[in-house]
């Protein structure tokens, strides 16, 4: 058999994916020929800038294969030996004990059967869903696809998730300049332009973008940093860590101590306000409050002026080169690449790191955010002059169930309990629990105040988890709890459904194995999360794919879309969940309401896979 060239798309990019004989042989970038859409083209200081003909994938990416074959795949369903549904079932050994194959037939019934004793014991808040925040790239089968579509026809406990990649700016920026529709971020629009026309100095603060950056977009942007160098605009980078960005770019390097940026920051606007380097119209006419955070800044409030020599003792930083930088700062355009969605930073992840991004938010109203070549451009990895004219969806853009877009019948979870993500543990071992605020609140900044309680008053307690894709034991803080979790007699059920065997897998009674993204259908625009998102991308081109199947599912894998449409079946409510559609048929609906049609035909696109 000739070797056959599929597309596909994952987080870190879309791909040729070649395959002979039923087996992937190489995974490569897509490039693009002569009949795609042309190439934006920038033109500063006598140069003209435009990105190469192909994706800047992600290195991972380029492992997709050694993951699809790997011996870590889950093979078969499977069952932890000590647990019997029908009698002892050990939660205890969560985690410790050994499994079994068993066929697809017994673990779905396992499953259902559970779903409908929890549901029928307690009611339906007492199951929770658990998603990690990313999973195999698409729209069907990410989780805001099928998963989501499932359990809001269910009825569960939702999760609210925290936007743990920009923890402060969610909860601090926010409130010093809004942007809560963009969840802290300012808008990157435009940006790559104004800052090779315009900018003259760039100081990274807590920004690794070509490690950090990657996960959407992938080495799309670091191009654009190779460019601001060439053009011999200075690069400093302040992090603790000489970090792999600034190793190959740093004109300076500036260390503080993990956790002290805060006091920096503030020695930068004390040497501004009594240098008289700071912009006073811009402070004037677009902000308020300035006076009292002068007060602040000059000891007048707590007779502890904000000196460079008092911030040196606090972050190691000499008080020479603090000066130094705030002076070069305020002598030239200056972009602020603090690391946040382009090269998210640890700065806004530490104890009180809501503080650290207000800061920088003041720091530069202090120098006239918005005038040209002085904003704050997201690790310099967002802003290129892209056309977001034609229409097309990301995994968020039909808020938590994206098939609401297309489907005749669009369920609402009609539970209103909630629990939070990092509180989850807590929930089951120590309920009750109470918190602030929705997670994600993209409404509106009063989202951040509204109180909530777990259980909610004439709810049950969570008793079953179910578990999609991904490890919290490997990603969250002090993961032993989830250990504790797992292994507590309250949890009287977990299933865990996903591809590979990871931190969290083996604390499940029974597992679900399902297939990876090159083993299935499906559709998407690369790196566009929509919703808060929308419109809003590291790319340097817009790449709608066609995620052709590439193999068979390994081993006895299957989609999550099967999985579910085989679960509800057995709950009773298949015709409402799947509306009689194929994963195809799901496909070309989302394909149809887009304005992709106005470019080529649905199977035109099948036939090529992408369009740029």
């Amino acid at each position: 058999m000739p070797e056959q060239v599929f597309t596909q798309c994952t987080g870190g990019g879309p791909v040729f994916v070649y395959v002979k004989d039923g087996k992937i042989k190489r995974i490569r970038p897509i490039v693009f020929n002569e009949n795609d859409s042309p190439s934006y083209k920038i033109e500063a200081h006598g140069r003209t800038f435009s990105p190469p003909r192909k994706v800047a994938l992600s290195p991972f990416t380029l492992t997709e294969r050694v993951k699809i074959y790997s011996e870590n795949r889950i093979k078969y369903p499977m069952k932890r030996v000590d647990f019997d549904p029908n009698g002892e079932r050990n939660p205890q050994n969560r985690g410790k004990s050994a499994y079994e194959r068993i066929s697809w037939e017994e673990a779905l019934d396992i499953v259902a059967s559970e779903i409908k004793r929890v549901r029928s014991t307690y009611g339906p808040a007492a199951v929770l869903p658990m998603r990690s925040s990313h999973h195999n790239w698409g729209l069907i089968h990410y989780s805001r696809g099928a998963f989501a579509r499932f359990f809001e026809t269910l009825g569960c406990t939702a999760m609210f998730d925290n936007p743990d990649s920009w923890e402060g700016w969610h909860w601090g920026a926010v409130h010093n300049w809004s942007y809560f529709w963009r969840l802290g971020h300012v808008e990157q629009f435009g940006l790559l332009e104004d800052g090779l026309k315009n900018t003259e100095l760039v100081i990274h603060w807590g920004d690794d973008p070509d490690t950090a950056g990657k996960g959407y977009a992938g080495l799309e942007s670091a191009l654009w940093r190779l460019w601001v160098r060439d053009l011999g605009i200075k690069q400093i980078f302040i992090d603790p860590f000489e970090n792999y960005t600034a190793c190959i770019l740093n004109d300076k390097w500036i260390a503080p101590r993990p956790g002290t940026d805060a006091a920096m920051a503030e020695a930068i606007a004390y040497v501004w306000i009594k240098e008289g380097t700071y912009d006073k119209w811009f402070i004037e006419n677009r902000t308020v409050g300035f006076e009292e955070f002068k007060k602040q800044i000059l000891g007048e409030k707590d007779d502890i002026p904000r000196t460079p020599a008092w911030a040196a003792e606090i972050c190691g930083v000499p008080a020479r080169v603090i000066t130094a930088l705030a002076r070069e700062w305020a002598a030239k355009r200056t972009c602020l690449a603090a690391g946040s969605k382009g090269g998210a930073s640890t700065a806004c992840r530490a104890a009180y790191g809501t503080e650290w991004p207000r800061l920088m938010v003041l720091l530069m109203s202090m120098q006239g955010m918005g005038k040209p070549g002085v904003n704050i451009w997201s690790g310099c990895a967002y802003g290129a002059p892209l056309d977001f004219s034609l229409k097309f969806f990301g995994y968020g853009s039909g808020g938590p169930d994206i098939f609401r877009l297309v489907s005749k019948n669009k369920p609402e979870n009609p539970v209103t309990q909630r629990v939070y993500r990092l509180l989850v543990p807590e929930a089951i071992l120590n309920p009750p629990i109470h918190w602030l605020g929705e997670g994600f609140c993209a409404k509106s900044i009063d989202q951040q105040f509204i109180p909530y309680t777990y259980p909610e008053p004439g709810s049950p307690e969570i008793k079953m988890i179910y578990r999609y894709g991904g490890s919290f034991i490997g990603t969250m803080t002090d993961t032993s709890r989830w250990v504790e979790m797992y292994q507590s007699p309250k949890l009287e059920f977990v299933v865990n459904q996903d591809c590979w065997w990871q931190g969290e897998t083996c604390s499940a009674d029974i597992i679900l194995p399902a297939c990876t993204n090159f083993e299935r259908n499906d559709i998407s625009e690369w790196g566009s999360s929509g919703g808060y998102g929308a419109n809003y991308t590291g790319t340097n081109h817009r790449i709608i794919v066609y995620q052709k199947k590439c193999i068979e599912p390994l081993w006895e894998s299957r989609s999550d879309y099967d999985i579910f449409c085989d679960l509800a079946g057995r709950l009773g409510f298949r015709e409402i969940y799947d509306e009689g559609n194929t994963e195809e048929d799901w496909i070309e609906k989302f394909y149809s309401i887009s304005d992709m049609p106005k470019a080529m035909s649905f199977q035109d696109f099948k036939k090529k896979g992408y369009y740029v």
